[in-house]
């Protein structure tokens, strides 16, 4: 075969990521700018790299297709045998999800005019959230079935028997599991997160409700005597658009209520820095006597509040759906050192951004050693063990991420203690493997079934 129509697809990968990143970096680019002047308190470099692993993320096509075309003879036999299933388990575990998830959302499509378009859009804007969950699941079942059928049919024997070691014939395999990990390390640096935390905003534009950003937000500004209560946030409040039933309670240096502000709805105009409260209601206390209650049919216009829209949101805004840009934007913040702050939780999703995705490595380094077998009694018991362990991982990481986010363990702990233990398993049966020696005897002694 000449290498003229094996290097055609790697060219046209790397020129449809060139047409990606040509159309999206510039769009990206502009979100980032408009966020920015919304939230310019932001953390300036994690917040402008968005552009560029977008970019980045445009190329991983293509960079899977040159390493195809520079494999050997094996890489590209294995690779084959292995996207092949891998494609197969990952469009039917999708479908499986949609069926089930759209069994639960169908309700909410009902008073659509074009439900199949209406649907289709959903969960092609919730795909970066959906491949997170999948594809573990998807390397795990592809491994199994690819190693299974080389080993069944001798090929892995004869592969080995050529002079190619069992780390050697694996390693496409280990590569594609680096390769799943850096994708969804991509897309949880941002897209993934807010993927999910759009949901209830797309059924809502389905329905044809407005939008809430957030809702039921108590803020408290550091240094300032004023307490926030804000029912909803719509849409385009960074725009102007006005706060809907806000509550502001202004405190006394002893902790005592001095006067109370209840308004249908604050307006901010970012221009000139001025807050506008609509049928204000002022509620005044002092001790010993009763409240004094004054209604206002003028709105009140308040230029010395240093409170910003964009800052009052955040403690509304959901910890498991804020990007790596926004963790740490909050973390860098005063909000942070607050008394009523969970710092654990924004400390325990910062570090599990990083540690999901390379759940996909760790799958790969389970899977692979177990699934292979060269006795004629088949794998069974590797390929059970392999399912059992990969489950365990993904249980035990939803459990130290509850004790890490509740502050019961080091959020740095919570998030990574499921990936190295496990890829500590893994690489151990990679060993054993690797050397001849037998993986279930050393399970059985550890176990001492033989005692």
């Amino acid at each position: 075969m000449s290498n003229a129509p094996r290097c055609l697809s790697p060219i046209i990968f790397t020129l449809l990521g060139l047409a990606a990143a040509f159309v999206l970096f510039p769009m990206e680019n502009q979100m980032v700018a408009e966020y920015l002047s919304g939230f310019p308190d932001s953390h300036l470099n994690t917040t402008q790299a968005r552009p560029y692993i977008l970019l980045a993320l445009c190329f991983m096509p293509a960079m899977a297709s040159w390493a195809y075309y520079f494999g050997n003879v094996f890489d590209r036999y294995v690779s084959r045998q292995f996207l092949g299933i891998f494609f197969i388990c990952l469009g039917s575990l999708f479908t499986l999800w949609m069926l089930l998830d759209l069994h639960d959302n169908l309700g909410d499509f009902s008073g659509t005019e074009n439900k199949f378009a209406t649907v289709t859009g959903f969960y092609i804007l919730r795909s970066p959230a959906i491949l997170l969950v999948l594809l573990p699941y998807s390397l795990l079942l592809a491994n199994i079935h690819c190693l299974g059928k080389l080993s069944k049919s001798n090929e892995i024997i004869a592969m080995i028997q050529s002079g190619t070691g069992i780390l050697r014939l694996t390693l496409p395999l280990i590569f594609a599991g680096c390769w799943c990990s850096v994708l969804l390390l991509g897309l949880n640096y941002h897209w993934a997160p807010h993927a999910e935390g759009r949901r209830d905003e797309m059924i809502a534009i389905a329905q044809g409700r407005p939008i809430i950003q957030a809702k039921n937000v108590l803020f408290r500004a550091p240094n300032s005597n004023r307490l926030w209560m804000v029912e909803s946030f719509p849409e385009k409040f960074l725009s102007g658009a006005p706060l809907q039933n806000v509550e502001i309670t202004t405190i006394n240096p002893d902790r005592s209520i001095n006067h109370r502000i209840q308004s249908s709805s604050a307006s901010y105009n970012k221009s000139n820095r001025t807050w506008t409260l609509h049928n204000p209601l002022i509620s005044r206390f002092e001790a010993g006597q009763a409240p004094v209650f004054e209604q206002f049919k003028e709105p009140l216009v308040y230029k010395n509040w240093v409170e910003t829209p964009s800052q009052i949101i955040k403690p509304g805004l959901s910890v498991e759906y804020l990007g790596i840009p926004e963790l740490k934007s909050w973390l860098i913040s005063p909000l942070a050192k607050q008394m009523t702050a969970n710092l654990p939780a924004y400390l325990t999703q910062w570090h599990y951004r990083l540690a999901l995705p390379v759940t996909c490595l760790v799958t790969v380094l389970l899977a692979v050693p177990l699934s292979i077998h060269f006795s004629r009694r088949g794998g069974g018991s590797g390929i059970f063990l392999a399912v059992v362990l990969s489950v365990m991982m993904l249980f035990i990481s939803t459990i130290t991420l509850a004790l890490g986010e509740s502050g019961s363990l080091i959020p740095l702990l919570a998030a990574w203690l499921p990936n190295i233990t496990f890829a500590g398993i893994g690489l151990y049966l990679y060993y054993r493997r690797v050397t001849g020696k037998s993986i279930y005897q050393s399970i059985k002694n550890l176990l001492n079934f033989n005692n």
